[in-house]
């Protein structure tokens, strides 16, 4: 995998897995933490459909699916040549700990001029997420998102 196309992150977060689960696969929950609106099918070949601030709309379709362990989908932003939709792959691990959970986050397949953008998003929402798993108030959800980041 080339690094300069690749996004990552790992993270330690106070709630059990099937709690973080929730929050990257329930329409409802991930509202929580990102997005405005959301339409997902979380199965094999389903849609996923977020729209992130009601201008940026990221699309794909989920390509693994392990209930409360792995969830593995395509991703990229409508109305971008740059990353678009499903020209990319997430792939996040959820792995139990004593004290929570160790997420493993991977966004590979990404332009090396669209990393720098991803990752702000990611690790902006990535916190959100995070904060409000572990039963805490995520703060704002406002980050620049411009459909060329996350």
């Amino acid at each position: 995998m080339d690094e300069a196309t690749v996004f990552r992150r790992e993270m330690r977060i106070p709630a059990p897995p099937a709690t973080i689960f929730a929050f990257l696969t329930d329409p409802q929950q991930i509202l929580r933490w990102m997005g405005q609106s959301a339409t997902f099918d979380p199965q094999p070949g389903g849609l996923y459909l977020l729209d992130v601030d009601g201008k940026s709309v990221a699309r794909g379709a989920f390509r693994e699916v392990v209930p409360v362990h792995r969830l593995v989908y395509s991703f990229g932003w409508d109305d971008n040549d740059e990353v678009p939709p499903g020209s990319s792959l997430v792939e996040i691990d959820l792995i139990e700990q004593p004290d929570g959970t160790l997420m493993r986050m991977t966004h590979s397949g990404l332009p090396p001029s669209a990393v720098p953008a991803h990752a702000k998003g990611w690790t902006h929402f990535l916190d959100r997420l995070a904060a409000v798993a572990a039963g805490r108030d995520p703060g704002s959800a406002a980050v620049p998102c411009d459909g060329s980041q996350a």
